[in-house]
């Protein structure tokens, strides 16, 4: 199974979750989500490929969303321009994802990686 573990390493649920995929012997390529951002294409795909909704890409925790005021404008956006806004910073996207080829899990549940991963 090829995995993409997409992370910011300073985050310490990204640290939690990278421990996890190391101790369950997880073979993945690492990717820093500020040094490669993902695009607006691969976001797209990722989020069909995840069945979930839009929202759960969103890091809507971070700083950068409160800023931008992004709780009020989301709703009104298309997938389309979600996916643009998140390609503009790596730091708008919810992390960690673990990309898989038919999968995609978003944030850290470790029952849900259990079940996929384990």
């Amino acid at each position: 199974m090829s995995i993409v573990f997409v992370e910011y390493p300073k985050c310490s649920t990204c640290q939690k979750a990278k421990k996890w995929l190391e101790e369950h012997k997880v073979t993945f390529e690492d990717r820093h989500i500020k040094e490669e951002n993902p695009t607006a294409q691969e976001l797209a795909l990722w989020h069909r490929r995840s069945g979930l909704p839009v929202k759960r890409f969103v890091n809507t925790s971070g700083m950068l969303y409160r800023e931008l005021g992004l709780k009020d404008k989301l709703p009104v956006m298309s997938e389309e321009e979600i996916y643009e806004l998140l390609a503009t910073d790596g730091m708008l996207v919810k992390r960690p994802l673990v990309v898989g080829e038919d999968f995609v899990l978003t944030g850290f549940k470790p029952a849900e990686w259990e079940e996929r991963l384990a």
